[in-house]
């Protein structure tokens, strides 16, 4: 399992990169081995304004429909519109192929995600 050392991490596998007010969100290399092969992803939409735990979207994949939750209040600047005919990007480098790009509106919420030291030892319990 791949994880990356300078990312935020949830319990629900998503991680989130951190460039000055925006937050890049995407799924761990955890959770897209988890789900196996993806073939559909259902992005949010431009604009939405969300608060932290509210679903972001949904990723499809052979064995089960999962829920992506959006780890940082705030709103969506972009989409990434290349998971809509390309699913599968997320199986071939997941920490490359963002799912959302929020404008981060409560930067203390990132106080209450993982670091990659914490979140490995999440995923080995």
């Amino acid at each position: 399992m791949k994880v990356l050392e300078n990312l935020y991490y949830t319990e629900n596998h998503e991680w989130v990169r951190v460039e000055e007010s925006k937050a890049y969100v995407g799924i761990s290399d955890y959770a897209q081995h988890s789900l196996g092969e993806i073939v559909f992803v259902e992005l949010p939409e431009e604009d939405d304004e969300l608060n932290a735990g509210d679903v972001l979207g949904v990723v499809e994949s052979v064995k089960a429909a999962s829920d992506l939750f959006v780890p940082i209040s705030g709103t969506v600047l972009e989409v990434n519109e290349h998971l809509e005919d390309q699913p599968e990007l997320l199986n071939e480098d997941p920490y490359q192929n963002f799912i959302a790009v929020i404008e981060i509106s409560d930067e203390s919420e990132l106080d209450e995600l993982m670091n990659s030291k914490t979140y490995t030892e999440f995923c080995d319990e």
